[in-house]
């Protein structure tokens, strides 16, 4: 899993090679200018009686003062410009990151998100993206760091006394042996973090998405309970993880500092014995204090790369979760201008992952083209189901299901469903002008085609009355409509791409009887080459249609005109009594 992960890493960092080399290349730079510069100073104090004797010692003493200067100067500079390099790549992996996690959540069927949370899914594309950023960018510059100055440093060290150098480098392993004791509860804090991080991103978005609910039913209170008692988990799992953390790096720390008291206590005698000059103990302890820093930061290091793992493993998680409706290699196409909408299922049947009955049970029907049919049917009886079947949003059998004649599994996704305008049960508007809703289909409709769609769907005059008419922002999910605005509008967007087959999945249950029934007419005398399949539990309106399919139970029970059914005893009749009844009671 470990070799995946820096497998996952290395594939992330490809792209931008060139990038990641040339600031690998700039720390090596820094690191020799960095061991060079205590070699300087120790030529320079061992040579110091010898220069201060001269006539032109002084002078000598600037110029080593001046190089220091220069090449410290030319160090600092080339430092940032490697942090700057390898902090871009971080960046540019964020991004790519980020594109590719919302370009493959397109993709993606819906009963994907029917599984995973909006929140999860935003947290993932968003703070573990993030982490692995900081991975990315952070870490990969530390490692390299340490790497460069322990390869670099450590050499030179030995050169100018193996024994001292050995003795203040003795506590090192005792350092990352304290640190891999600790990745293993790192690694579970940092999930548990970004776990909670999660649940707390669901609550913010539920609430925000249902706040007018929350305020008719006066559960601002429970909501802050709720709140509160997610949050109070995310602030614990952190201060568990701050709590390792802040252990961790003191320890670090202390140890690395251990050397350096190390080589003082030891060096005052090797002095004293002539096994080591002046100049060669001072840049021994400018090694030994260089090497402070990065070791330091291996426990942050060893951090960081901890969290990147949850990280990555949680947007891998995304990024391998394989569409279950996709093109096949094969795919025919059907072009739009060849499209008649003629519908037809044969056997279909269909089950939803986990349950045990069929929500879809042998279904076998025909649609001719420009017939307009009603399926109706008590609650849960399989109607929209059926509608979700009709586009492919649901991962049906082959052989069940056909468009003129095709089956639809067998067609490309694109071609199939831009000849099926489909408008669900939930009127999602986005929030954006009305205008830009109702040419979603086609964003580059000019105003006449929109008007003539809104007027299809009843909805026109309405919309004049509106502060900006077509240019009224309607709000987060069309907070601003009221339940039959939002129908009709959907209705105006499906009905703008024009397409051969038309599917209203209930998609007029907030709108009465009379104009449901004008809508339909409309619909059936204004577009010849239009099949309508009209869901609904409106019966005088389903009554208006061509022909009508009645479900129960995931099957379909009776078909006919309504003159036909209602004259049968059945599931239809007693559905069309109960609505006439109800509509005398009113």
């Amino acid at each position: 899993m470990a070799q995946s992960r820096l497998q996952k890493l290395a594939a992330y960092l490809r792209p931008h090679w060139q990038q990641v080399a040339q600031g690998i290349l700039a720390l090596f730079i820094v690191n020799a200018l960095g061991v060079y510069i205590p070699i300087e100073i120790r030529n320079t104090v061992n040579d110091l009686q010898e220069i201060l004797k001269s006539h032109l010692g002084f002078d000598r003493i600037l110029q080593a003062v001046v190089l220091l200067l220069v090449l410290a100067t030319v160090m600092w500079g080339i430092r940032v410009g490697s942090r700057l390099l390898i902090f871009g790549v971080g960046r540019q992996v964020e991004f790519d990151l980020k594109q590719k996690i919302f370009q493959h959540l397109l993709k993606l069927e819906p009963a994907y998100f029917a599984k995973n949370t909006a929140g999860d899914l935003i947290n993932r594309a968003t703070s573990d993206v993030d982490n692995i950023r900081r991975l990315l960018g952070f870490a990969v510059l530390s490692l390299a760091n340490t790497l460069f100055a322990y390869g670099l440093t450590l050499p030179i060290m030995l050169w100018i006394n193996w024994k001292l150098s050995i003795a203040a480098l003795a506590v090192y392993p005792f350092m990352l042996l304290i640190v891999q004791l600790f990745s293993d509860k790192l690694r579970t804090q940092q999930l548990a973090v970004q776990e909670e991080l999660s649940n707390l991103s669901d609550l913010i978005q539920e609430d925000m998405s249902g706040i007018s609910l929350i305020k008719i039913y006066a559960q601002e209170e429970n909501e802050r309970r709720a709140f509160s008692q997610l949050n109070e988990r995310l602030l614990q799992a952190n201060l568990q993880l701050a709590k390792t953390r802040t252990t961790l790096f003191p320890l670090v720390e202390g140890m690395a500092y251990i050397s350096l008291l190390v080589l003082l206590w030891l060096g005052v005698g090797a002095i004293a014995q002539g096994s080591i000059t002046i100049g060669g103990f001072l840049a021994l302890i400018i090694y030994v204090e260089r090497l402070v820093f990065p070791t330091a930061l291996l426990g942050f290091t060893i951090t960081t790369y901890q969290r990147g793992e949850v990280s990555i493993d949680r947007v891998e998680s995304i990024l391998t979760a394989e569409p279950k409706i996709n093109d096949e290699a094969d795919a025919i196409s059907l072009p739009l201008a060849q499209v008649k909408g003629k519908l037809e299922a044969r056997g279909l049947s269909y089950t939803y992952p986990g349950a045990k009955t069929r929500a879809l049970n042998n279904i076998s029907l025909k649609i001719e083209p420009g017939e307009t049919v009603a399926i109706v049917g008590p609650i849960g009886s399989g109607k929209s189901t059926l509608a979700n079947a009709l586009p492919r949003l649901l991962n049906i059998a082959e052989g069940s299901l056909f468009l003129d004649g095709y089956d639809i599994t067998e067609l490309k996704l694109a071609d199939l469903r831009s000849a099926i305008a489909y408008v669900p049960q939930e009127s999602f508007l986005f929030s954006t002008t009305i205008k830009n809703n109702i040419r979603y289909g086609d964003p580059v409709a000019e105003q006449p085609i929109v008007e003539h769609s809104a007027k299809q769907a009843q909805i026109h005059q309405e919309i004049l009355y509106f502060p900006q008419q077509y240019e009224t922002i309607v709000g987060e999910r069309g907070i601003t409509l009221s339940g039959g605005q939002r129908q009709r509008s959907a209705l105006s967007r499906g009905l703008l791409v024009d397409a051969p087959v038309l599917i209203l999945d209930d998609a007029l249950s907030s709108v009465d009887n009379q104009t449901a029934t004008a809508i339909l007419s409309n619909l059936s005398t204004g577009t010849e080459r239009k099949t309508v399949v009209f869901i609904s539990h409106q019966m005088s309106a389903a009554a208006s249609c061509d022909r009508i399919f009645v479900m129960d139970k995931g099957e379909i029970v009776q078909s006919g005109t309504h003159a036909e059914l209602v004259q049968q005893k059945g599931l239809y009749q007693s559905l069309w009594n109960q609505q006439k009844l109800e509509e005398l009671l009113r």
